[in-house]
């Protein structure tokens, strides 16, 4: 309904941009959220700002990853430290697995290795390993906590 709404937007604005079909969006989302103020299932309502959280969480992981491997390339000295982490896994489900092995996978540095037959834990390797527990508790309240509040 919002995706119909932010086009309906487009439609009567006359201007094919991506700036004013996310307006639309927006005023489609305030659109719903009013109209169902008084509805018991709202998550909808919580999942969107969690999504959009999600991608700009994702995008500055990105971003930082990418100007570590940069700067690590054009430099004549190299910063890595690699190493292959055991990451124990909240996520159960193959779907759950499976996008949060291909958001670690996405992010440079990293390369998910394999799932355990328990599908319990992944076997990552890291590019840039000084601290394992740190980085099994940025994965833990970053990609995979961000995720399984939006899936479930």
């Amino acid at each position: 309904m919002n995706l119909l709404l932010a086009f309906i937007w487009i439609a009567l604005t006359g201007v094919l941009a991506y700036a004013n079909f996310m307006f639309g969006f927006a005023i489609g989302f305030f659109l719903l959220w009013v109209m169902n103020l008084n509805e018991s299932d709202r998550r909808y309502f919580t999942r969107v700002p969690k999504i959009i959280s999600f991608f700009l969480y994702f995008l500055y992981e990105m971003i930082r990853a990418n100007v570590q491997v940069a700067y690590d390339m054009i430099t004549p000295r190299f910063f890595m430290q690699p190493g292959i982490v055991r990451y124990p896994m909240n996520a159960r489900s193959d779907f759950e697995i499976n996008l949060l092995s291909t958001v670690i996978s996405l992010t440079p540095g990293t390369l998910i290795l394999d799932v355990s037959e328990d599908r319990s834990v992944l076997y990552i390797h890291v590019m840039y390993l000084k601290d394992k527990d740190r980085f099994i508790q940025q994965i833990k309240e970053g990609f995979e906590r961000r995720l399984l509040e939006i899936i479930r």
